[in-house]
Parts: C-alpha cells; sequence; structure tokens
C-alpha cells in the first residue's frame, strides 16, 4: 500500500508543476550527464549486458528436520549463499535471460530463456525441492529404501513390549528428494500461427513414511521411492482480427521404479502370515487432445468454447493375491492385470455481452464426463494376509457434471454518488454419479456483491451467497461389503444448505495512514442428516495498517482470526443416533514489519515479527460423560532483523538475522514411542518442536 501513495504523491507533484509551468531556462537542470543504471532496454542500435551475483554464508544454529521440509536447511551448520541474474538484450531483438537461486542449498533453483522477440523463445527451468518427514523417526526393520524389509535377531514377538528395540531400533530418515526440470519453445510462425512446446520431469526419490497389518498388529513401514513423472504438452494457435483457435495435445507418463513393498511380520505370526506385502503406486499414463477458439461475432458479443478429449490407462502387472502359503482356497487371479482404462471427455461453451456501456453479461455451460472402461472381474478377497473370503467385482465408476453460470456486472453511472458496482449471478451444477448411494445431486447458487466509494478514501465492499443442494432418493451402495445404516447421511451426497457472507473495509485516512478491515461469516447445514455432519460453521476477521511515517519510513501491521466449528452424529448399534461429536478449530496470526532508510541511497534498515496460533479441540460424548481429547496446538513465532549497504554505485553489502520458534502439540504423537502400544510397532516420531537461529550474510554485484 506504501507504494500506491508514493505513487499518488508523485503524480500530485506532477500535476502541481504542470499547472505551475515549466520552469525558467536558467532554472532548468542540465540531465546530460544522467545515466540510467537499471534500465531494462538497451540504447537502439547497441547491445547490453547486465545482471548481478550473489555471495556469501548461511549459518544455521539449531538442528531440526522440520526446519529443512522444502528448504533443506536442516542442518545445524554453514550453507553456501549463491545466486544471481543475468540479462542481455541485443540487436534484432535477441534477448538471453538466467536467474539463479539458493545454489549453496538443496532448495537450489535455475531457470533461463533466450530467443529473439517476436519470432522465437527457449526456456530452462531446474528446481530441487526437499522433503523432511516423520521427525525422529526410529524403526527396526534393515533395508530402509529398498523394497524388501527384514528384521534383526530377536524378532517376531507376542506384543512390542517382548520386543528388543532396545538394541535394535535405529534412526529412519523419511527423506524425499524431488527434482523438476523443464523444457520449453515457443515459435511465431507465418500467417498468424503460434508452436509451443513445453516438457517436465519430476523425479522423487527417498523413502516416506507407510504402514502395513496383519489382523490385530501393525507396524510403520520406510516405503522407498523412485518414481519420475514425464509431461509433454503441445500446441498450435491462430489468431485472426476477429477470432482465434488453439489445438493442443497432452501427454502424462507416470513410473515407478518400484512396484511393491515387502516386510517381514515383527509380530508372532497368525494363520502363517510371516510376510507381507504392500503394492505401491503403478505405473500410469493419461493422455488428452483439445481444441478452443474464441469469436468476436459483434462489438458487444463474444463467444468462446473448449473441448478436450482423454484418456488414462494402467496396465501393471498385478501381485499374488497374498504371500502366505498356508491358506487355503485363494483362487487364482482372474487376470495378469488391471486393463484399467479412464475416458475423460471436458466441454464449455461462454457468450460474454455488453448491451450496455456500463453492463455486462456472461453466460456458460461446461460439462465433465468420467467414463470408467475398466473390465469388470471378480476379485478373490484375502484379508490381511490371514482370512479368504468372498470373491468381488472391482465397480467403475462413473461421473457426469453440468454446470450452468449465469453473471451481470454494472457499473452505475459515474454521476452518481458513491461509484456503485454491482454484481451478481445464478450457478447450477448437477453430478449424476454411478454405484453410489445417490444418483443424483443439483445445487443451486444465487450470489451477489457491491461496491461502493461513498467518501474520498473510503471504499466498501460485501458479497452474499445462498446455496442448496438436493438430492435423490438416498439408497445403498451395493458395491460396498455390508450395509450402512439407512440413517447415514455422506457429506459430499447429503443435502446441504450453504451461506455466506462478508465485508471488506478500506480507508485511506491520510496520505500516510491506510487501514484495511474485512470479515467473513460462512454456515453450512445438512437439514435431512440423521447419521453423519450435521452442521459447520466459519467466522473470520483481519485487519491491516499501513503507515507511511516519512518518505524514510513504513510501517506495516496485520492481524487475522478463524473459527471453524463442526457438528456430527453417529450410532454404535446400527439405530438412532447415540453419541455425537464436536470440532472445534482456531486460528489467529498478527505481525509487524518496518523499513527504514537510515541513510537514504546508502543504509537501509528493516525489520518483521510475526505470531501465529493453531487450536484443534475434539469432543465425543455418549453419555458416559468421556473427556474430551487433549487440544492439538501449534506456536509457530519468527522475527528477522535485515540491513542493505550500499557500498559502491554498483556494489552492495546484505544481511539478515532471523529466529523462528515452533512448539506443538499432538496427542496422536506425542509419547507413542515405538513401543507404548503393544500390537503397534511405531515410528516414535515427534510432532514439529524447535528453536533456530539464521545468520545470512552476501555481497552482490551488479554489473
Amino acid at each position: 500500500m506504501n507504494n500506491t501513495h508514493s505513487s499518488f504523491v508523485m503524480l500530485l507533484a506532477l500535476g502541481v508543476l504542470s499547472l505551475a509551468g515549466a520552469p525558467p531556462a536558467a532554472a532548468q537542470v542540465d540531465t546530460s550527464q544522467w545515466k540510467c543504471e537499471r534500465c531494462p532496454y538497451p540504447k537502439a542500435g547497441a547491445a547490453q549486458l547486465q545482471g548481478a551475483a550473489d555471495g556469501g554464508l548461511i549459518l544455521v544454529k539449531g538442528r531440526t528436520r522440520s526446519l529443512g521440509d522444502w528448504t533443506g536447511l536442516d542442518g545445524e551448520k554453514a550453507y553456501a549463499l549463491l545466486g544471481g541474474e543475468l540479462s542481455y538484450r541485443g540487436a534484432g531483438g535477441y534477448f538471453a535471460d538466467a536467474t539463479a537461486a539458493e545454489l549453496g542449498t538443496d532448495a537450489r533453483s535455475l531457470e533461463a530463456s533466450s530467443g529473439r522477440a517476436g519470432l522465437y523463445a527457449l526456456r530452462l527451468g531446474y528446481a530441487e525441492i526437499p522433503r523432511r518427514h516423520a521427525e525422529g523417526a526410529l524403526t527396526p526393520f534393515l533395508g530402509s529404501g529398498g523394497n524388501v524389509l527384514t528384521l534383526p535377531a530377536g524378532y517376531p514377538a507376542a506384543t512390542t513390549a517382548s520386543m528388543p528395540l532396545g538394541a535394535s531400533l535405529r534412526p529412519a530418515a523419511m527423506d524425499l528428494e524431488h527434482s523438476r526440470l523443464d523444457l520449453g519453445a515457443a515459435f511465431t510462425g507465418q500467417a498468424r500461427w503460434t508452436y509451443r512446446v513445453d516438457v517436465r520431469r519430476d523425479t522423487r526419490e527417498g523413502t516416506r513414511p507407510t504402514s502395513g497389518s496383519f489382523f490385530s498388529t501393525a507396524a510403520q513401514l520406510p516405503a522407498p521411492v523412485d518414481e519420475v513423472t514425464d509431461q509433454l504438452q503441445a500446441s498450435a494457435t491462430y489468431v485472426a482480427p476477429a477470432w482465434h483457435f488453439a489445438v493442443g495435445y497432452l501427454l502424462s507418463r507416470f513410473d515407478n521404479g518400484n512396484d511393491s513393498l515387502t516386510w517381514s511380520n515383527p509380530f508372532n505370526p497368525v494363520a502363517g502370515g510371516t510376510t507381507g506385502r504392500l503394492s505401491l503406486a503403478p505405473d500410469n499414463r493419461f493422455q488428452q487432445v483439445s481444441a478452443s477458439g474464441g469469436w468476436q461475432v459483434l462489438p458487444v458479443l463474444r463467444a468462446s468454447a473448449e473441448l478436450a478429449l482423454g484418456q488414462g490407462t494402467q496396465n501393471m502387472a498385478l501381485l499374488p493375491a497374498t504371500l502366505n502359503t498356508s491358506l487355503a482356497g485363494v483362487a487364482a487371479l482372474p487376470a495378469a492385470s488391471l486393463d484399467g482404462q479412464v475416458d475423460t471427455f471436458n466441454a464449455s461453451v461462454k457468450l460474454t455481452a455488453t448491451p450496455l456501456p456500463d453492463l455486462r453479461l456472461t453466460g456458460s455451460w461446461a460439462r465433465d464426463v468420467r467414463d470408467n472402461q475398466t473390465p469388470v472381474r471378480a476379485w478373490q478377497q484375502v484379508s490381511t494376509d490371514m482370512f479368504v473370503g468372498a470373491a468381488r467385482s472391482n465397480t467403475p465408476f462413473d461421473i457426469t457434471q453440468d454446470r450452468f453460470k449465469f453473471a451481470a456486472d454494472y457499473r452505475a453511472p459515474s454521476s452518481l454518488p458513491g461509484h456503485w458496482r454491482f454484481a451478481g449471478g445464478l450457478d447450477w451444477d448437477q453430478k449424476e454419479r454411478s454405484f453410489q448411494e445417490v444418483v443424483t445431486t443439483r445445487e443451486t447458487t444465487v450470489w451477489g456483491r457491491a461496491g461502493a466509494q461513498p467518501l474520498e478514501g473510503l471504499s466498501v465492499g460485501i458479497n452474499a451467497a445462498w446455496a442448496r443442494r438436493d438430492a435423490s432418493t438416498y439408497g445403498v451402495a451395493f458395491w460396498f461389503p455390508t450395509v450402512n445404516n439407512p440413517a447415514m447421511r455422506k457429506l459430499n451426497l447429503a443435502e446441504r444448505e450453504r451461506m455466506k457472507f462478508g465485508a471488506q473495509v478500506e480507508w485511506a485516512a491520510s496520505d500516510k495512514l491506510t487501514v484495511s478491515l474485512g470479515g467473513e461469516f460462512a454456515d453450512d447445514d445438512y437439514p435431512d442428516t440423521t447419521l453423519g455432519l450435521k452442521d459447520a460453521r466459519t467466522e473470520a476477521l483481519n485487519l491491516a495498517l499501513a503507515f507511511n511515517v516519512s518518505e524514510d519510513t513504513q510501517i506495516q501491521a496485520y492481524a487475522a482470526g478463524e473459527r471453524v466449528r463442526s457438528r456430527q452424529a453417529g450410532s454404535q448399534v446400527f439405530a438412532a443416533p447415540d453419541w455425537s461429536g464436536t470440532v472445534k478449530d482456531r486460528f489467529e496470526l498478527a505481525g509487524l514489519s518496518i523499513r527504514h532508510a537510515a541513510i537514504p541511497d546508502k543504509l537501509e534498515l528493516g525489520g518483521e515479527l510475526s505470531t501465529s496460533r493453531a487450536k484443534g479441540d475434539v469432543a465425543v460424548q455418549t453419555g458416559l460423560l468421556e473427556p474430551d481429547y487433549p487440544s492439538v496446538t501449534t506456536h509457530r513465532d519468527t522475527a528477522r532483523l535485515w540491513a542493505s549497504f550500499k557500498l559502491a554505485d554498483n556494489l552492495w553489502l546484505n544481511g539478515s538475522w532471523s529466529y523462528e520458534s515452533v512448539s506443538t502439540s499432538n496427542w496422536a504423537l506425542d509419547g507413542v514411542a515405538a513401543g507404548t502400544v503393544f500390537n503397534l510397532l511405531a515410528f516414535g516420531n515427534l510432532p514439529p518442536r524447535y528453536h533456530v537461529n539464521m545468520v545470512r550474510a552476501s555481497v552482490r554485484y551488479r554489473f
């Protein structure tokens, strides 16, 4: 907001000067020796190379894997701070740009582009994204990172208390390294054609947490990750004065280097279940062809349309139903692979009309179809490698969604006070499903918003929406192995009424102070639900201040809060409701920042403070006076001081100190060690708790 005020003050000053007239010639400033150090374009006929290089160190005090998630700064050590940018502009519209950031960490990135304006452009991008899971995880399994997990001597055992955990537990590093490579090219051909090709490869390697079970016992397992996702997009676009169209092709391919995870049962086997196997994400493909276009039918009427046909396939070889050879009656698989196929259809049409200069009307229709063509076969059921059940058939779920939208936007004439603007509309959404409890749901939404400027520097806005979702007769999904309570309603299928309200006020109290205040309220009610989610309510409030103390000092502050409450009912005896549950979540955050030019054009100082609080409470009541679950909380506090000192016209010294404190409590993790639960071999990982100091020091050289 301070930038807005700075621009306003500059425009005002220029306006005053223009009214006053040009100064006399003797008083005019000689600009012949002025030099533009950061002009984005070179002088006519001259090539220009400019850029900047950053070099320095990041010192981290306080070791925590949680901080390293996404940043790679999970070690108590020094990291090289390397980066920069480069820009070249040459004759004939040739250009080349490159940027690099965080090259000394595991979150490094690089982007580059080159080409000739109006003819072609080439693009390259590379990034690494470190993920850190399950801080403090321990496991006795050997072979972490591979797809076969074994156990040391002393296993199996009857319970976790009988296992030699003290001697066999070792750290399980749940690290996932994600790298992304982007390549792209765009060419402008003859006769208004433009062609574009983009290729992306995402590679994920490492381990992530999963779990496996045998009847009443379970273990958390380090699952291997060796995944590659390749994506190709190609398009051709034709643009004419009154119309345009484009055709495109998309190919996405996922390959997993591990088809399964095999692990030894750490508990005494029942019915011969000594070894288990989990299937991992299977290889799959998706491809799609698309076409889109737009036509300026009349000066006041524009039409556009899109069409896409896609197909997803999955044909991996199936694993055996069980590794337990002692089980009798296990039938052979009916096929060697799933032969999975899902066809997709997406189409939309949109009309935009401006019958009056201040009135715009928009209408649209869209259809999305998911048609599952996977063959239906009967598959032998084997539960937890111990029990053989009746055969069940896979269910090819289909869904068709139609959406109609109509909206009007009207700006009141400027001659009327208040500068009013109104918008409103009607949305209609219908979904047809197969093999589910509800065949058809229809949701109608009516919405509106209004904005005005009743006073100079004061703007207000309000918005409201009401929605009603109706459902066809709620039945029983026969594909489900057991019948649900007939009073049960799933929240995405049940009839629902929804209301939303919001308001926002922005006040430029002076040329130095701006205040923004807003709030939102939403209420969901499920009037016909006896068992399931009954209602949910959200309330939110936000406040922001921007204060320009002077041209050299700016202060910004903000605060926000949100409350979410939901209530549900259930039955323990397949009858009327006999228990209820309530979830209450609360979120609060606040922050303050200041920027000060201690020595104008020489030394800039700044600081930031932020704090956030989150709390979740769950209560379940069955009439037995049970205590509530312990609260789940997260506290996060940060502080940062920074300085930038200009050593020379093209040399800056930058430094910062930051502090971050995170404290969480989670009853599902707190105190749950590897052997705490007698029939669960857990990782014993901890919720994030840490205090970290970071110092950054670097030099930036611009040329």
